[in-house]
């Protein structure tokens, strides 16, 4: 009865869509939320000055403007080419923001930037032409104003270290050229702390774009069917976010069917989906610069083969466990390794494995002695992690990354999987530890290859407890009474 009223929610949302209905606007961040994080960078800096840039204009008309993750958690300023600066004296902050305003003419293509008391009374800001910026600046280094912290403008924080040639970063170089002697500080990690506790609005607007996430991935469910491509899902998928009131996917979404299901994050999304296969569909929607992350695994004829039941079983036994390690006051690393006993269990018992303890060898430089379980024989077919944060990023800070300790304000994700291919014992060095354990396992690595499942939802923690906010069927036998409608088994 629970799966039927699971089914009928989601396809009673979706007819909604299908008719017209507008989506259900979520939280805004408010001015005075904006001010409340200034105020705790500035409480945190205690003296100096932060200068931090935002996005700069696209070089091509492919895609709109979209602000850079720090610079829109202390501003809320979605224009480009703008930089904020911070002067701190005791712990208290004076915020200006430098803004670039488009010519008359250039305004009838782009828009123009909102006026100054806009600004004021919309985000708290003053503020200042951006061409402006380094005279400032400079004049308050040679007032010793203090030490100048520094929130580098790179586009996305698993980039930061590739992102080296930005304005912000080039702007710093030069500033520290000009003043020897100028202490620069790293303001990011104070910036991490402040964005891993999400606000009410922050969780209401995390919920919103999973409930979109869910809304896209029970459409896939109820139109997936033989002869279609990856790019026909993806098409699918992203126009129900757009629909629903999404800005755009939260990042590329990964379409991987067959073989292509084992690849993480395969994001060309071309192939031609072959009956009997599975597709791994990992795509998340972005509300009011805010992510959800989402994967399900699903049957392309409508029905799972034995084995592919056998493995889409495990990854939600492993999801269920880590579901139930995932409160406030547990250890992210007890949710990882309960979902990592399910696997190896089932992996075992299924031959794919020698046991649940069992090496190997493996293909890339671990040190086993420090850290055993990184090689174990269960790591080879279940290569990620299970839990990062979402935010204005996908992966976002939450605070359970200070001290491994879920707490209530973290917004995270749960994503077991398991990717089975010959190809994996073909990479593993030639030893005799590796060749007993392939001569054990390569006749059933063969019965279930090109079996690669994903399952991943969004989670909030409140003082209620764990809550799951992509509500998208999981279940076996809820996935396939959805594709089973539009795909039959040939």
């Amino acid at each position: 009865m629970r799966i039927v009223a699971r089914i009928t929610a989601s396809l009673e949302v979706a007819c909604a869509l299908a008719i017209g209905m507008p989506p259900t606007l979520g939280a805004q961040i408010t001015r005075a939320e904006y001010v409340a994080r200034r105020d705790s960078l500035a409480a945190r800096i205690g003296e100096g000055v932060l200068v931090a840039f935002g996005g700069v204009t696209p070089l091509t008309d492919f895609d709109p403007f979209y602000q850079l993750p720090a610079f829109r958690y202390l501003t809320g300023y979605e224009q480009a080419d703008a930089a904020l600066v911070i002067v701190v004296k005791g712990g208290r902050g004076t915020s200006t923001l430098f803004v670039k305003r488009t010519p008359a003419r250039r305004s009838l293509y782009y828009g123009a930037e909102p006026d100054s008391a806009a600004l004021a009374r919309d985000l708290g800001l003053g503020s200042r032409p951006v061409d402006q910026v380094t005279q400032v600046i400079d004049s308050l280094v040679r007032a010793e104003a203090g030490p100048v912290h520094e929130l580098r403008d790179f586009a996305a924080a698993d980039f930061a270290q590739q992102d080296s040639l930005t304005r912000g970063g080039q702007f710093v170089k030069a500033l520290a050229a000009r003043h020897p002697g100028l202490e620069v500080r790293d303001a990011h990690p104070i910036v991490q702390q402040l964005r891993a506790r999400k606000s009410e609005a922050e969780l209401a607007l995390i919920r919103k774009a999973a409930e979109i996430s869910a809304l896209g991935h029970t459409e896939l469910m109820r139109r997936i069917e033989n002869g279609m491509h990856e790019y026909d899902l993806q098409a699918i998928i992203e126009y129900t976010f757009r629909r629903a009131g999404a800005e755009r996917p939260a990042y590329g979404s990964i379409v991987g069917s067959g073989p292509l299901s084992l690849q993480l994050h395969y994001m060309k999304d071309r192939r031609a989906m072959q009956p009997g296969e599975v597709v791994v569909v990992d795509a998340g929607a972005e509300y009011q610069g805010y992510a959800a992350d989402v994967t399900r695994t699903l049957p392309v004829s409508g029905t799972y083969s034995p084995e592919q039941r056998a493995i889409y079983q495990l990854v939600r036994d492993a999801q269920a466990a880590a579901e139930r390690n995932s409160q406030a006051g547990m250890s992210m690393r007890a949710a990882l390794d309960s979902s990592v006993a399910v696997r190896a269990k089932g992996l075992a018992a299924l031959g794919l494995i020698e046991s649940e303890d069992a090496t190997l060898d493996l293909p890339w430089q671990v040190d086993c002695m420090k850290t055993p379980q990184a090689c174990r024989q269960v790591v080879l077919f279940t290569i990620h992690g299970i839990t990062h944060g979402l935010g204005l990023e996908v992966h976002d800070p939450i605070q359970a990354y200070e001290d491994g300790i879920f707490k209530v304000g973290d917004a995270f994700v749960i994503e077991p999987g398991i990717y089975i291919s010959p190809k994996l014992l073909d990479m593993l060095p030639d030893t005799p530890k590796n060749r007993a354990f392939i001569a054990k396992v390569r006749s059933a690595v063969e019965r279930y290859a090109n079996t690669g499942v994903r399952i991943e939802d969004s989670y909030v923690l409140t003082e209620r407890g764990l809550e799951r906010i992509s509500l998208a069927p999981r279940e076996i036998d809820e996935i396939e009474a959805l594709t089973r409608r539009r795909a039959p088994v040939p």
